[in-house]
């Protein structure tokens, strides 16, 4: 249980993001149901902050608590599919953060059935494509103010930075 983040689906915006988070020294768990992209991370992006799991358990076991899952997946049933599996194993006063910009009622509708279990769901809207994944998008997240202080760090971290020094990631 050392591990800070896990990164929950390894395409090209997860990966990169799982890269940024990693180069700003956060400790990061790596997970995708799809071995091929699993691999592929594992091959190309070799970084001594990731470890790579292929059992999602063992993944979401691995996180410190409250433990906080990021899942870059396409909107919609991928990420059902991800809450479903992940919230077997989250435990009251843990985060699921969605960064695949879903359909804001159904951010709602999610984050009301999971917030009933205890476990806390952050819509996040990511900008910036995948070279601003891997360098600093802009981030946009939104959930219950208390539970964002403890994912903040993480997210200012990684996000862009203006000339003047300003942090692209604004709580709404």
């Amino acid at each position: 249980m050392n591990n800070n983040i896990a990164m929950i689906g390894l395409g090209v915006m997860g990966s990169n993001l799982a890269l940024n988070i990693a180069n700003h020294g956060f400790k990061l768990a790596a997970y995708d149901r799809n071995s091929s992209y699993l691999e592929k991370m594992q091959i190309n992006n070799s970084h001594p902050n990731i470890s790579f799991y292929q059992d999602l358990k063992e993944c979401i076991y691995s996180l410190e608590k409250p433990r906080k899952v990021m899942m870059m997946v396409t909107s919609g049933p991928a990420v059902d599919w991800v809450i479903e599996e992940t919230s077997k194993y989250l435990e009251s006063g843990d985060i699921l953060i969605d960064g695949g910009n879903s359909f804001f009622e159904d951010t709602i509708k999610r984050s009301k059935a999971l917030e009933q279990r205890g476990i806390y769901y952050f819509g996040v809207g990511i900008s910036g494509g995948e070279r601003g994944a891997l360098l600093g998008p802009s981030i946009m997240p939104g959930g219950k103010y208390e539970k964002y202080l403890e994912i903040q760090n993480i997210l200012e971290s990684i996000a862009a930075k203006t000339d003047n020094g300003e942090i692209c990631c604004k709580y709404i």
